[in-house]
Protein backbone atom coordinates (compact mmCIF):
# COMPACT_ATOMS: atom_id res chain seq x y z
CA UNK A 1 0.00 0.00 0.00
CA UNK A 2 3.11 2.15 0.46
CA UNK A 3 4.17 1.66 -2.36
CA UNK A 4 0.94 2.60 -4.18
CA UNK A 5 1.04 5.55 -2.22
CA UNK A 6 4.96 6.50 -3.39
CA UNK A 7 3.74 6.15 -7.13
CA UNK A 8 0.60 8.19 -6.84
CA UNK A 9 2.47 11.12 -5.43
CA UNK A 10 5.24 10.89 -7.63
CA UNK A 11 2.67 10.94 -10.61
CA UNK A 12 1.06 13.90 -8.76
CA UNK A 13 4.11 15.79 -8.67
CA UNK A 14 5.04 15.08 -12.16
CA UNK A 15 1.43 16.45 -13.03
CA UNK A 16 2.32 19.40 -10.96
CA UNK A 17 5.42 20.35 -12.20
CA UNK A 18 4.20 19.75 -15.82
CA UNK A 19 1.92 23.01 -15.10
CA UNK A 20 4.26 25.22 -13.49
CA UNK A 21 7.24 24.75 -15.00
CA UNK A 22 7.30 27.76 -17.72
CA UNK A 23 7.89 26.67 -21.14
CA UNK A 24 11.02 28.12 -22.55
CA UNK A 25 11.23 30.85 -25.20
CA UNK A 26 12.14 29.72 -28.81
CA UNK A 27 15.18 32.36 -29.55
CA UNK A 28 15.32 33.36 -33.05
CA UNK A 29 18.15 35.45 -34.56
CA UNK A 30 17.50 37.77 -37.37
CA UNK A 31 20.51 38.64 -39.52
CA UNK A 32 19.60 41.68 -40.94
CA UNK A 33 22.49 41.23 -44.45
CA UNK A 34 25.21 44.31 -44.61
CA UNK A 35 25.36 47.28 -42.75
CA UNK A 36 28.33 49.76 -42.51
CA UNK A 37 30.35 50.65 -45.77
CA UNK A 38 29.31 47.45 -46.86
CA UNK A 39 25.60 48.20 -48.42
CA UNK A 40 25.22 45.37 -50.60
CA UNK A 41 22.71 45.76 -53.24
CA UNK A 42 21.52 49.01 -54.69
CA UNK A 43 19.34 50.81 -57.35
CA UNK A 44 19.56 54.38 -57.02
CA UNK A 45 19.16 55.76 -53.34
CA UNK A 46 18.05 52.47 -52.28
CA UNK A 47 20.08 49.78 -50.92
CA UNK A 48 19.86 46.40 -48.98
CA UNK A 49 21.78 47.48 -45.83
CA UNK A 50 18.95 49.96 -45.09
CA UNK A 51 15.68 47.82 -46.07
CA UNK A 52 17.23 44.30 -44.15
CA UNK A 53 17.63 47.21 -41.23
CA UNK A 54 14.48 48.50 -41.48
CA UNK A 55 12.28 45.09 -42.12
CA UNK A 56 14.13 43.09 -39.11
CA UNK A 57 13.86 45.93 -36.61
CA UNK A 58 9.96 45.69 -37.44
CA UNK A 59 10.13 42.21 -36.96
CA UNK A 60 11.60 42.82 -33.41
CA UNK A 61 8.66 45.39 -32.95
CA UNK A 62 6.03 43.11 -33.92
CA UNK A 63 7.21 40.29 -31.42
CA UNK A 64 5.22 41.12 -28.12
CA UNK A 65 3.89 37.80 -27.15
CA UNK A 66 5.43 35.42 -24.64
CA UNK A 67 6.86 32.51 -27.08
CA UNK A 68 9.86 33.94 -28.86
CA UNK A 69 12.67 35.88 -27.92
CA UNK A 70 14.35 37.98 -30.90
CA UNK A 71 17.78 39.26 -31.30
CA UNK A 72 18.90 41.06 -34.40
CA UNK A 73 22.54 40.93 -35.11
CA UNK A 74 22.70 44.43 -36.44
CA UNK A 75 20.06 47.29 -35.10
CA UNK A 76 22.51 49.78 -36.31
CA UNK A 77 24.21 50.74 -39.81
CA UNK A 78 27.46 48.76 -38.56
CA UNK A 79 29.70 46.42 -40.43
CA UNK A 80 30.01 42.80 -39.28
CA UNK A 81 31.88 40.25 -40.61
CA UNK A 82 30.32 37.00 -41.64
CA UNK A 83 33.07 35.43 -39.12
CA UNK A 84 31.90 37.73 -36.25
CA UNK A 85 28.30 37.05 -37.12
CA UNK A 86 28.37 32.89 -37.02
CA UNK A 87 30.18 33.26 -33.96
CA UNK A 88 27.28 35.26 -32.32
CA UNK A 89 24.92 33.24 -33.27
CA UNK A 90 26.84 29.97 -32.31
CA UNK A 91 27.12 31.79 -28.52
CA UNK A 92 23.37 32.46 -28.71
CA UNK A 93 22.56 28.94 -28.93
CA UNK A 94 19.49 30.44 -30.88
CA UNK A 95 16.61 27.86 -32.45
CA UNK A 96 16.65 29.62 -35.54
CA UNK A 97 18.29 31.95 -37.62
CA UNK A 98 16.90 33.96 -40.85
CA UNK A 99 19.30 36.11 -42.55
CA UNK A 100 17.50 38.84 -44.24
CA UNK A 101 18.89 40.02 -47.79
CA UNK A 102 17.75 41.34 -51.46
CA UNK A 103 18.51 40.34 -54.52
CA UNK A 104 19.96 42.60 -57.91
CA UNK A 105 20.52 40.99 -61.25
CA UNK A 106 21.07 42.23 -65.01
CA UNK A 107 18.47 40.85 -65.76
CA UNK A 108 15.55 43.58 -64.65
CA UNK A 109 12.83 40.67 -65.41
CA UNK A 110 13.84 38.71 -62.62
CA UNK A 111 11.71 39.03 -59.56
CA UNK A 112 10.21 36.86 -56.58
CA UNK A 113 11.73 35.74 -53.22
CA UNK A 114 13.37 32.79 -52.48
CA UNK A 115 15.37 31.03 -49.79
CA UNK A 116 18.55 29.34 -49.48
CA UNK A 117 19.77 26.66 -47.05
CA UNK A 118 23.00 24.89 -46.87
CA UNK A 119 23.60 20.88 -46.83
CA UNK A 120 26.56 21.42 -44.93
CA UNK A 121 24.62 22.48 -41.58
CA UNK A 122 23.70 19.28 -39.57
CA UNK A 123 20.25 20.78 -39.25
CA UNK A 124 19.58 20.47 -42.89
CA UNK A 125 16.26 19.45 -42.94
CA UNK A 126 14.90 21.92 -40.46
CA UNK A 127 16.14 24.29 -42.37
CA UNK A 128 14.63 23.40 -45.52
CA UNK A 129 11.60 22.64 -43.89
CA UNK A 130 11.61 26.51 -42.25
CA UNK A 131 12.72 27.57 -45.70
CA UNK A 132 9.96 26.38 -47.37
CA UNK A 133 7.22 27.45 -45.01
CA UNK A 134 8.76 31.07 -45.35
CA UNK A 135 8.65 31.70 -49.45
CA UNK A 136 5.51 30.17 -49.35
CA UNK A 137 4.12 32.72 -46.76
CA UNK A 138 6.20 35.32 -48.24
CA UNK A 139 5.33 34.55 -51.93
CA UNK A 140 1.79 36.69 -53.06
CA UNK A 141 0.45 38.22 -55.89
CA UNK A 142 2.69 41.01 -55.68
CA UNK A 143 5.67 38.92 -55.57
CA UNK A 144 6.65 35.81 -56.97
CA UNK A 145 7.98 32.54 -55.44
CA UNK A 146 11.50 31.06 -57.02
CA UNK A 147 11.54 28.14 -53.89
CA UNK A 148 14.38 27.08 -52.37
CA UNK A 149 18.01 26.48 -53.36
CA UNK A 150 21.18 25.06 -51.28
CA UNK A 151 24.09 27.62 -51.23
CA UNK A 152 27.75 27.32 -49.29
CA UNK A 153 26.96 30.21 -47.41
CA UNK A 154 28.94 30.61 -44.01
CA UNK A 155 26.19 31.79 -42.37
CA UNK A 156 24.06 28.46 -43.40
CA UNK A 157 26.96 26.03 -43.00
CA UNK A 158 28.87 27.63 -39.98
CA UNK A 159 25.71 28.15 -37.51
CA UNK A 160 24.89 25.48 -35.28
CA UNK A 161 21.27 25.22 -35.28
CA UNK A 162 18.94 25.72 -38.09
CA UNK A 163 19.71 28.85 -40.62
CA UNK A 164 17.70 30.14 -43.67
CA UNK A 165 18.57 32.97 -46.05
CA UNK A 166 15.77 35.00 -47.35
CA UNK A 167 16.39 36.97 -50.39
CA UNK A 168 13.01 38.81 -50.44
CA UNK A 169 13.12 40.53 -53.82
CA UNK A 170 15.25 41.76 -56.46
CA UNK A 171 15.80 45.92 -56.05
CA UNK A 172 16.70 45.56 -60.10
CA UNK A 173 12.98 44.84 -60.76
CA UNK A 174 10.67 47.80 -60.74
CA UNK A 175 7.63 45.66 -59.13
CA UNK A 176 9.85 44.14 -56.43
CA UNK A 177 11.51 47.10 -56.14
CA UNK A 178 8.37 49.59 -55.39
CA UNK A 179 7.27 46.38 -52.82
CA UNK A 180 10.67 46.38 -51.33
CA UNK A 181 10.93 49.97 -50.31
CA UNK A 182 7.38 50.71 -49.37
CA UNK A 183 6.13 50.85 -45.53
CA UNK A 184 3.41 48.88 -46.88
CA UNK A 185 5.81 46.10 -48.26
CA UNK A 186 7.99 46.13 -45.42
CA UNK A 187 5.59 45.76 -42.83
CA UNK A 188 3.89 42.72 -44.54
CA UNK A 189 6.87 41.09 -44.79
CA UNK A 190 7.74 41.72 -41.38
CA UNK A 191 4.12 40.42 -39.77
CA UNK A 192 4.09 37.59 -41.73
CA UNK A 193 7.57 36.09 -40.82
CA UNK A 194 6.58 37.51 -37.11
CA UNK A 195 3.18 35.39 -37.53
CA UNK A 196 5.15 32.68 -38.81
CA UNK A 197 7.33 32.30 -35.45
CA UNK A 198 4.78 32.66 -33.15
CA UNK A 199 2.76 30.17 -34.33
Amino acid sequence: MKKVFRILGIAVFAVAMSFTTPSEKKLIVIDAGHGGHDIGATHGFHNEKKITSNIAKKIKGLNTGDKVEIVLLRDTDNFKSLTDRVDEINKLNADLVISLHVNKNANESASGVEAYVSEENSKYEVSKAHAEELVSILSTEKIKSRGVKTAPFMVLKKSKTAAVTLELGFLSNSNDREYLISDEGQNEIASKISSYLNK
